[in-house]
């Protein structure tokens, strides 16, 4: 039996062992899940909202341990590993609100009555990234389960411990056997089973915009639905009308949450020529006071990068002679460690400049006027989140309608609130999640008409 090693990347010590799924694993799962659903989506409305709500109850007891497993498996300062715990369980209280308010339309028309239902797709699969692995898991989960679908779940390699636990504690709040189902296994193994298999209605994927790419293919062969949430290369846009110094304050969190391993990591530093070099002198102190550390540490903000091949990608972008303008403290010894690193001068479209590294590296790069900040923004096939800093009220609503990106924040970095849409433009992705419409992209919209024409 194949089995994957999780390792802690703050001091690469293997902290479980688990097995990985197989492609009959697959088939299994998916009938059992199909069985489940049935009796699922037959339940009135009020009780699987209520049973939703009882495994958020559920979570909620639960965030310390959560929190725990993700600082050991994903290596997330314990700060944020609580917020992602308490994140979990406050998706799945707003999809639970949204079940009773799943409502479809009545259409006027001639000669009878016509109304909309929407209906469950069935069976959906989750393939969820080692980034954030619990909200982002419950993204696709929460709302499918709301919808009136089952859903398996299957978790990034190196991080399938949270998701296990959850799992688990469905079970405890009383969810139906085989309902909500975790495979933790490799990505061409269980992942693409799952991608492939007659039984899933919808595949929801989270990870890089090459292997997003490969699924929709696959997902084209059977018309089946897809929801890609991919790569980014977002912009943080700074004007010399702006409060340079509040900017250069919140910029480190920017793009060194998470080790900057966030597809919505302002990782473009834009900035107005004017006040390009005072910005600079604000944002140094602020970078080397981010404190990076032992992820168990509650002071800690900055924890390891996930995996040794992810900070070999990272090096790779950051060449010996890089004009590393400001440069953090990172530990040394065991872990896979990377100092907050800022490059400036950045050429535009050199790669750090244009690519995603997915690290805690970011480049500067001046602009001359609004026009020009506009199209270093859109200068990359990426279009998921992104930031402006302006006093000006038109100029925000100017560039925020002219930059080409799905989520954007003036004088803010705030990208993901679970009550709000959330996807990209480009290549970042395919569909919306969250929000408002978060369960209804987990339905087909049926459409009845009733005559009303007297027999003759």
């Amino acid at each position: 039996m194949h089995e994957l090693h999780v390792l802690n990347p703050a001091t690469e010590e293997i902290v479980a062992t688990v097995p990985a799924a197989t492609p009959q694993d697959v088939d299994a799962a998916v009938a059992r899940a199909a069985a489940a659903q049935r009796g699922w989506s037959a339940l009135a409305p009020a009780d699987r909202a209520r049973l939703l709500r009882r495994f958020a109850a559920v979570v909620d007891d639960h965030v310390e341990e959560l929190a725990g497993l993700e600082v050991r498996e994903a290596g997330h300062p314990i700060g944020n590993a609580r917020w992602e715990a308490g994140n979990a369980r406050d998706l799945l209280e707003y999809a639970a609100g949204g079940i009773e308010r799943l409502n479809g339309s009545q259409i006027p028309v001639a000669g009878g009555l016509n109304v909309t239902f929407h209906e469950p797709l069935g069976v959906v699969a989750v393939i969820a990234p080692w980034n954030f692995p619990m909200p982002i898991a419950a993204w696709g989960t929460a709302p499918a389960l709301a919808a009136g679908n089952a859903v398996i779940l299957k978790p990034a390699e190196t991080t399938p411990l949270t998701a296990l636990r959850l799992a688990e504690l469905s079970l405890e709040a009383g969810l139906p056997e085989g309902l909500f189902q975790v495979l933790p296994g490799e990505g061409p193994v269980a992942g693409n089973a799952l991608v492939e298999h007659p039984g899933v209605a919808k595949v929801v994927f989270t990870g890089s915009t090459a292997v997003g790419k490969q699924i929709m293919a696959k997902c084209a062969a059977s018309v089946k639905r897809v929801t890609l949430e991919l790569g980014g290369k977002s912009p943080n846009i700074v004007f010399a009308d702006a409060d340079v110094e509040q900017a250069a304050a919140a910029t480190p969190g920017s793009f060194l949450d998470n080790t900057g391993q966030d597809c919505c990591a302002r990782t473009r530093i834009l900035v107005q020529r004017s006040v390009y070099d005072r910005f600079l002198e604000l944002l140094e102190p602020a970078v080397k006071a981010f404190t990076v550390g032992d992820p168990a540490d509650p002071a800690t903000q900055m924890g390891p990068l996930i995996s040794a091949a992810q900070l070999e990608r990272v090096r790779s972008y950051v060449r010996e002679d890089a004009p590393a303008a400001i440069r953090g403290d990172a530990p040394a010894g065991k872990g896979f460690w990377y100092p907050a690193t800022v490059l400036a001068p950045a050429a535009d479209g050199e790669p750090a400049a244009v690519e995603e590294i997915f690290g805690p590296v970011a480049v500067v790069l001046p602009f001359e006027d609004e026009a020009d900040a506009v199209r270093l923004a859109n200068a990359t096939p990426y279009g998921l989140s992104g930031s402006l800093w302006t006093r000006d009220v038109g100029r925000a609503i100017r560039v925020s309608r002219a930059v080409a990106a799905g989520n954007l924040s003036v004088n803010s970095h705030s990208s993901v609130r679970y009550s709000t849409p959330f996807g990209g433009f480009g290549q970042s992705g395919l569909g919306r999640e969250l929000g408002p419409g978060a369960l209804t992209a987990f339905t087909e919209t049926k459409n009845v008409f009733i005559s009303t024409e007297e027999s003759k």
